[in-house]
């Protein structure tokens, strides 16, 4: 990597890690939540559904603006956006407060996928190795986020626990602010595409520049990462919960014993033997990421992107079987970790290589709303799944949401 990509890649390294930080540390802080609040699941996981929702409905306003304004004045945003989130999540009283806090995150987090993603496509020369590293941070965010805030959960409350976790986010935002590198400078010079951000200033405007995004290709790239997003959130949300059913036969022991000295804390009690392994798989994905990524510098990223779409076909439909044992169960859930994050490269720059450098920004808004914002029934879908079926019918589900993905890579590739 020059000089240029290693600014892009550790600047967007920063903000991509902190984004899912606090997105897998609210599932923590829900647990006590729970034990302090007299309401119910339901309301409370309304409330938390509402932040989520704005993280992914937000990514094709974000879109917008990062091709107006460009990426770098989004992430500082986002990360100044983020850390005054949970400053107010600490500082806000009751449920509403936690709402008001939630609703602020998502919207300053929405932008950072189209911000980050587009500054990566636009600015790294070595665009494959900028995704691998990119999505290796958010790896340690995700597995690393649930860890930190349960840390400090044992040894100061929740409130003041979300206000330390709002620091590196500052860190990130003033650093931000002040690193040098060049937003277009894998496109600057290029005669075969538009790197000019097309204006809009109005809703007739932004129809016409969507009508000029949705081409025959992107709109196949578009449903194809909208079922991936159906997978990926109907597969992460009940997990834990699965892999507590599968683990708990062939172990036979209580997992409160593993970390008895802090057993009675929230915290604690939320980390039983099957969080380690859910977070096990989260790590495993950091390697799936550095492999995705050097896929997409050596062959074609569509070609890359229907191996992985296979594999975690097969990985569905095996999964239940494989539960019957502790060896199998362990190695389907480190090949789930390392596909199921070694796509997301490939479909990232299967996502640029079908969208003009002028909308990168907008595509990535509209893939990211697909993805995160449309994709968040993968979780309502599981649970009917699991209410008004069994865990068998869940994995087929999943199996059929990817196989439809699989199915539209192979037709990118065809029509090539």
């Amino acid at each position: 990597m020059n000089r240029n990509d290693r600014a892009i890649t550790g600047f967007t390294m920063a903000g991509h890690a902190m984004v899912h930080t606090y997105e897998l540390a609210v599932p923590i802080l829900l647990t006590v939540w729970l034990v302090e609040y007299s309401v119910t699941s339901a309301t409370l996981g309304t409330v938390v559904a509402v932040g989520y929702g704005l993280f992914g409905v937000g990514a094709l306003p974000g879109g917008v603006l990062v091709d107006r304004f460009g990426s770098r004045r989004l992430i500082v945003g986002c990360l100044f956006g983020m850390g005054l989130a949970f400053v107010l999540l600490g500082l806000l009283p009751g449920v509403a407060g936690i709402a008001v806090a939630l609703a602020v995150w998502g919207l300053a987090a929405s932008v950072y996928h189209p911000a980050g993603l587009t500054l990566i496509s636009k600015g790294a020369e070595q665009r494959g190795a900028a995704f691998a590293y990119h999505g290796m941070a958010a790896n340690v965010g995700i597995a690393g986020g649930p860890f930190l805030t349960a840390l400090l959960l044992v040894v100061v409350e929740w409130q003041l626990a979300v206000v330390l976790l709002a620091i590196p986010a500052f860190v990130a935002g003033v650093i931000g602010l002040s690193v040098e590198f060049d937003e277009t400078a894998a496109v600057d010079g290029d005669s075969d595409s538009d790197a000019t951000a097309p204006d809009v200033d109005s809703l007739a405007e932004f129809i016409t520049a969507s009508r000029g995004l949705f081409t025959a290709g992107f709109l196949t790239v578009f449903v194809l990462v909208l079922f991936n997003g159906l997978y990926y959130r109907g597969m992460l949300t009940f997990l834990p919960g699965l892999l507590s059913d599968f683990l708990d036969p062939l172990l036979a022991v209580d997992p409160a014993a593993v970390i008895d000295p802090i057993a009675d804390t929230p915290a604690a009690k939320e980390f039983d033997l099957s969080r380690y392994l859910f977070a096990g798989l989260l790590a495993v994905g950091v390697a799936g990421q550095y492999v995705g990524g050097k896929l997409t510098d050596a062959i074609e990223p569509e070609r890359g992107l229907a191996g992985m779409l296979t594999l975690l076909v097969v990985i569905a439909l095996l999964f239940v079987p494989a539960s019957g044992s502790l060896p199998t169960l362990l190695a389907v859930s480190a090949a789930l970790g390392f596909a199921l994050f070694g796509l997301q490269p490939l479909s990232q720059a299967t996502i640029a290589k079908y969208s003009p450098p002028g909308s990168r920004g907008l595509s990535f808004g509209y893939t990211y709303l697909a993805i995160f914002g449309i994709g968040a029934l993968g979780a309502s879908l599981a649970g009917a799944a699991l209410t008004y079926g069994s865990q068998t019918t869940l994995f087929v589900m999943l199996a059929a949401f990817e196989a439809t993905a699989l199915t539209l890579a192979v037709w990118l590739l065809v029509r090539e």
